[in-house]
């Protein structure tokens, strides 16, 4: 697998003040630029994770994915090239704006931008975060993860899984197509979601700690109509998150103790309890929306089964409480009888 990691977004946008405000003031982001049409945000030791311009219209301006060196870059634009898309080599300036060595850019089935790039570079002085926060985790697993809206997964997942190179992580059917693709460690690090539309969804920031969700969650709900999605956790990954509505109509999942998996034990599965263990109320949408009737229907039939997950937690992060967890021995014994 010759990409390793989701390594920037970037979102066209006009109203850079209003971003600025979310990405340091809520998402605990720092701000590194700010020009007359462009905002760039560090989450890490890179130079830039996140940047805003102003391009004429509201959404995804490009998704800029990482390979290791510039052997990768050719090998992934060489395959994307024999597959019928056009690639193009990224000029000297854009790779300075992205403060990387070099990339290529194409546009995948959907006509979504997408750069793949090496050589990118970090930053002379610490990450300052715009809020008291533990941190983002990145190194890696990369930014985060990115889901876009797409008009048709049929027509999009082979380019994705075979051109590209993505793991399947899982899969789910309903109440709409949902696919989640890994590059690395990360449960997933793209995803789509079959809802007809060709846009960007949300985009997932993690952190170190379960508070630093928590205190962004308190940070949204003092705006109205900030909290898109109320704090829950997800089936697949674990994640534990809510979302926030951006300025420009897409959400960001800010979420804590996501799965980590090997690459190359895991195997793809189609799930079926739905994307969500508790929580995530859509309260955007309109409370008889039948998509959100249908999710809580799926949330409410995974509680009245008894569906539990672990929870992950990364060294330094936890203290076992004393005492013995009924549902760890019954999955013991579970597997005890089963080996057994």
């Amino acid at each position: 697998m010759d990409i390793t990691a989701l390594g920037y977004v970037g979102i066209s946008s006009a109203k850079l003040d209003d971003w600025s405000a979310l990405a340091t003031g809520l998402l605990g982001m720092q701000q590194v630029d700010r020009a007359k049409a462009v905002r760039a945000f560090r989450m890490d030791d890179r130079k830039q994770r996140l940047v805003i311009n102003d391009e004429g219209h509201e959404g995804l301006g490009f998704i800029g994915f990482e390979v290791a060196d510039a052997a990768a870059l050719d090998r992934v634009a060489t395959r994307i090239e024999a597959a019928g898309t056009p690639v193009t080599r990224g000029s000297r300036s854009v790779a300075d704006e992205r403060h990387v060595a070099d990339l290529v850019v194409f546009h995948d089935p959907g006509g979504h931008r997408i750069e793949i790039f090496h050589g990118a570079e970090t930053a002379a002085s610490p990450f300052v975060p715009g809020r008291a926060i533990s941190g983002f985790r990145t190194g890696p697993l990369g930014m985060g993860h990115v889901v876009l809206n797409v008009d048709s997964i049929d027509r999009l997942l082979p380019f994705y899984r075979d051109v590209l190179g993505f793991g399947v992580s899982d899969y789910g059917l309903e109440p709409y197509p949902l696919y989640f693709f890994h590059v690395n460690a990360r449960h997933h690090s793209f995803a789509m979601v079959g809802s007809g539309r060709s846009s960007i969804h949300h985009f997932m920031v993690e952190l170190f700690s379960l508070d630093d969700v928590g205190q962004g969650y308190d940070l949204a709900q003092l705006e109205p109509g900030r909290v898109a999605y109320t704090l829950g956790r997800h089936t697949n990954d674990h994640m534990t998150s809510f979302y926030t509505t951006t300025p420009t109509g897409f959400f960001i999942e800010y979420g804590w103790g996501g799965l980590s998996i090997d690459p190359n034990s895991w195997q793809p599965h189609r799930t079926t309890t739905g994307p969500t263990l508790w929580g995530h109320e859509r309260v955007w949408l309109p409370q008889d929306n039948p998509d959100r009737l249908k999710l809580r229907e799926m949330r409410l039939d995974a509680a009245a089964r008894g569906v539990r997950e672990p929870v992950h937690v990364v060294a330094g992060n936890h203290v076992l409480a004393p005492g013995a967890c009924p549902w760890l021995d019954a999955m013991a014994r579970a597997n005890h009888d089963t080996l057994g």
